[in-house]
Order: structure tokens, then sequence, then C-alpha cells
């Protein structure tokens, strides 16, 4: 099971890059990431924090989304960045002409009114999971067994980033990807607005500039950690 990406110039991939540059989401420097390894990229999607960043943001993976192939009848989104995130790609599908349920969990259940834990419509069918990145997948494991549990079926996850780098268990380095366990160990499709490979792409193309003075940065981090 694959990325629904082309390997090749990505025309969704570059404008989602520049976009997150220039909306400070996307940032260059040293970094400390979950891992604890000393990142020269960052990417903070809570940073999409108006509603035209969100607005954009949405018209990106619904664009990827469809281009994807993945079959799916309703969205869900993870707490908590992926409740914004699916009640945004919810709203941008209808405006492209289809018009999807979405549902979202809380983290703790509500003891008054509908109770429970899930809000949103009856979750069923095919359910794609839309969420920010994947690090190790536990998180994307969850929101599976939450789908299951309501009587849905997951079928993939879409995402912003897919950093392509190693996850780690029990604090060392792994031979896999979070994406890769996602697809191999929960059986779940996956679509990037963007990966790794792009942004290295884009900094390539960028040359001498200040941007482009990242691409050997950027290109050593995934010659040391990155998975293919």
């Amino acid at each position: 099971m694959t990325i629904h990406q082309d390997n090749g110039h990505d025309e969704i991939a570059r404008e989602f890059i520049e976009f997150a540059i220039e909306a400070g989401v996307l940032r260059f420097g040293e970094f400390k990431t979950k891992a604890g390894r000393l990142s020269p990229y960052f990417f903070n999607a809570g940073l999409f924090d108006d509603g035209a960043k969100l607005g954009r943001l949405a018209q990106f993976y619904a664009r990827r989304i469809l281009a994807s192939g993945i079959e799916f009848d309703m969205l869900f989104g993870p707490a908590y960045k992926g409740i914004s995130l699916a009640a945004a790609v919810a709203i941008e599908m209808a405006r492209l002409g289809r018009n999807v349920a979405f549902a979202y969990n809380r983290k703790e259940a509500k003891d008054h009114g509908e109770g429970g834990t899930l809000v949103g419509a009856p979750v069923k069918g095919r359910v794609l999971v839309i969420d920010d990145v994947i690090t190790d997948g536990a998180s994307k494991r969850e929101a599976r067994d939450i789908i299951e549990a309501a009587g849905g079926k997951a079928c993939g996850v879409a995402i912003a980033l897919d950093r392509q780098e190693k996850a780690t268990a029990n604090g060392a380095d792994v031979d896999y990807s979070g994406v890769q366990y996602v697809q191999q160990q929960l059986g779940l499709q996956v679509c990037a607005i963007a990966r790794l490979a792009d942004l290295l792409q884009y900094l390539e193309n960028k040359g001498g500039d200040n941007l482009g003075a990242w691409h050997e940065e950027v290109l050593a981090y995934r010659q040391r950690y990155g998975v293919n």
C-alpha cells in the first residue's frame, strides 16, 4: 500500500509548501522534535490560526483527497487538531459539490446531554481520518479503534505533511515511519498534501537564495533519519 502521490513534480505540493512558508507554519532553523532529534525545519499546523489560512488549508486537503482516489463516505477529526481540520475540509468539500458528513471525538466523555465521546454525524460507512501529521501512528490506531467501535470502517488518513522519517519505539529509532506503520500495520491508505521529498525539491529549485540555503541541511537530516 502506498501514499497516493506522484513521485515527480507535484503542483499541489509545491503550492502548499509555498503557502505554509508564507503563513509561518513551516519554518527553518534548529528545532527539537518529539523524538529528541534536532531538525532544521519545523511544521506547526496549529499556526493555521485564522479563517483565511484555515480555508486555504482546507482547499489543499480537498484537492489532495479528491486526487488520491480514496473512496470514503464521511470524515473524522481526532481531538484536538483534527476537529477543526475535518470541519474545514467538510465545508470545502461541500463547496466543491460533494457534501459529506463529519464527526469528531472528545478526549473525555460528556456525562450530560447527549453524553459519550463522539460528536457530529453518526459514524458509519467508510471513514477518512483528517489530521495534521503522523508521528508514530499511535494516535491513528486510537482513531481507527474509536471509529470501528462506533460501527464505521476506517479507510484512510489524510495529512498535511509526511516527514518521511523513522518513527521511534521505546526511545529507539525503528526502520519504518509513522506513515508506513499506518499503512502496513493498520491497513489504512494515506494521502499527504506534501512530503519531505517535495520540500527538498522546492528548496533545491530556490537555488542560492535564503530558502535554498537550507537544502543541504534538510537533505542531511533526511539522509540520517529518513525512510524510503
